[in-house]
Formats: structure tokens, C-alpha cells, sequence
């Protein structure tokens, strides 16, 4: 099963926060819904670090594991296809090792206030 390293950009001032929440859309369910669209099985993804309501980020590194191998940028546009009515694109979609786990593969974290 492949994995996936996916760069996103966003403006989280519609969403609750990066994770998945009950009071409303989370970022997370965002990107979990365009992959469903787009591979037509749920994926889930596992995040670098969490954002809360309404924060932006830029860079921020997901991974994901699909059923089926993928180019980069076909997954990248698609994905965007799938994501054009919320303010988050994915800026990069790269295969990487099943090794690679976004939270504890990061080397860095940048917060700005």
C-alpha cells in the first residue's frame, strides 16, 4: 500500500480546526472527503500537527496511505479538483516510504502569531 506525503495550504477561518470534530468542518474531514471522492475508499490522514478554529497554515505535512499507486500530480489536481469549494489546496503530493510518518518524520515546526 503506497503512502503519501501531502503538502497543504489553507485558510482555516471556516473550519473548526486541523482534526475531525463534531461541531463542525474540520480541515482533516475536508481533505478526508476529497480522497474518498477521488479514490473512492476512505483514507485517513494523519497530520504533522494540529491547527485550531480559524488558523491558517502554510506547509502544513499530511500522510496517507492509498490502495493504489498514484503520479504526484495527478493526485495533487485531483484532490484540488475535489477541494475547490474550501480554501485548501494541496500544494504537493509526493509517494515517500512506509517508514515516513508525517508527525514523527518532521524535523521542524513554524509557528507564526
Amino acid at each position: 500500500m503506497p503512502r503519501y506525503k501531502l503538502t497543504l495550504e489553507y485558510d482555516g477561518r471556516p473550519f473548526v480546526g486541523w482534526q475531525r470534530q463534531a461541531n463542525g468542518l474540520s480541515v482533516q474531514e475536508a481533505v478526508e472527503t476529497a480522497l474518498l471522492g477521488v479514490t473512492g475508499a476512505s483514507a485517513p490522514v494523519q497530520a504533522a500537527g494540529r491547527t485550531d478554529a480559524g488558523v491558517h497554515a502554510k506547509g502544513q505535512v499530511v500522510h496517507v496511505d492509498l490502495a493504489r499507486d498514484w503520479r504526484g500530480d495527478k493526485l495533487r489536481d485531483a484532490l484540488n479538483a475535489h477541494l475547490r469549494l474550501f480554501p485548501v489546496a494541496v500544494v504537493e503530493a509526493v509517494e515517500v516510504g512506509a517508514d515516513f510518518e508525517a508527525r514523527f518524520s518532521a524535523s521542524k515546526r513554524h509557528y507564526l502569531y
